[in-house]
């Protein structure tokens, strides 16, 4: 395979409808109000730890789960929409984040360790870019069982300067395996922007030390991600290589709940908020689909209903019995 190779300008998909985009639109505002809450919630000390929050790139997990929905997912440390998107409930994922036993992960695993085995969401990882090998070794399994599905793998601009990270490519373009290494750049690793990270700036050149075919793309609205990751599963899938896509977004928040972002250049902030996922789908659909005010508070007030249910099904859960701290650190083994 050449360097020089690119994926296909379409994609399998048909073209989008209203319907679907109003649920992918939905999906969008779920996340951002869950998300809104589990701020609150953190701020009032029901959700301990660490809390990365997704605000304002939630268009790239919904529209990547358009064409990888039954395919295995990877995420760092801000996942919660990613989850969500994949399809992990509001209820389970606010749970874990409240350390509940009903959580996705028996509220074992806080934050950034959300897991589903049935949605194949195989969690989010706190090491910075530790999580990328693992997509290799899915898609690997992935090839051996002739499944069909491909391995979908999300991190940040920061973990393409990982040795890990450049060894799960080699190994990935070597044995041409079924994997979508997915890096939303969002310009800062923590606190330090991009420029002051690395040289090369355009983070999809990374794949060419191996062959890999790369993308680079503005991720903002959902259609255009919906559209060039079903591009790259469709290549994947089809046996042809795994891929690099740099999908440029923004995080409209710190770091984390800690981080006040005061690194931010002045008028930053405002400026990217202008491309703000929701509203760009809003108008799409105002203006190409006739939606109205009407359709569009009744969505919300859908989405209110279902995020304050989540909230009401963590506060109310039970904590976790302290004697199944270890079940789950070791394989059991037969009596």
């Amino acid at each position: 395979m050449s360097q020089s190779e690119s994926l296909p300008a379409k994609s399998s998909l048909p073209e989008i409808s209203a319907t679907e985009l109003t649920a992918l639109y939905r999906g969008m505002l779920l996340i951002r109000r869950v998300e809104e809450l589990a701020a609150k919630a953190y701020t009032q000390r029901k959700i301990l730890g660490f809390c990365h929050l997704y605000i304002g790139q939630e268009s790239v997990a919904v529209g990547a789960a358009v064409s990888t929905k039954d395919d295995y997912w990877m995420a760092a440390y801000r996942e919660h929409g990613h989850a969500m998107a994949k399809g992990v409930s509001p209820k389970a994922m606010m749970a874990e984040l409240f350390g509940r036993a009903t959580g996705c992960s028996k509220g074992q695993g806080g934050s950034m360790h959300i897991f589903d085995k049935a949605h194949k969401f195989m969690g989010g990882y706190g090491i910075v870019g530790g999580h990328v090998p693992l997509a290799t070794g899915v898609a690997w399994a992935i090839k051996q069982r002739k499944e069909g599905r491909v391995a979908v793998v999300f991190f940040g601009d920061g973990a393409t300067h990982q040795g890990a990270f450049f060894e799960a490519l080699c190994l990935a373009q070597l044995y041409k395996l079924p994997v979508v290494f997915i890096c939303e750049n969002n310009f800062y690793a923590m606190g330090t922007p991009l420029h002051r990270q690395s040289a090369v700036t355009s983070l999809k050149f990374r794949a060419d030390g191996v062959g890999m075919v790369s993308e680079q793309f503005e991720g903002f609205d959902v259609e255009v991600v919906r559209e060039r990751v079903a591009a790259a599963s469709d290549f994947a899938r089809a046996g042809k290589g795994p891929v690099l896509l740099e999908i440029v977004t923004y995080r409209h928040r710190g770091h984390s709940m800690s981080d006040p972002a005061k690194y931010r250049p002045d008028g930053e902030l405002d400026e990217k908020k202008k491309s703000d996922p929701l509203a760009i789908t809003k108008a799409r659909l105002t203006d190409d689909f006739g939606l109205v005010d009407a359709d569009f508070e009744a969505i919300t007030d859908d989405v209110e209903a279902e995020a304050q249910a989540a909230w009401t099904f963590a506060h109310d859960s039970p904590i976790p019995d302290p004697a199944t701290l270890y079940d789950f650190t070791y394989a059991p083994t037969e009596a």
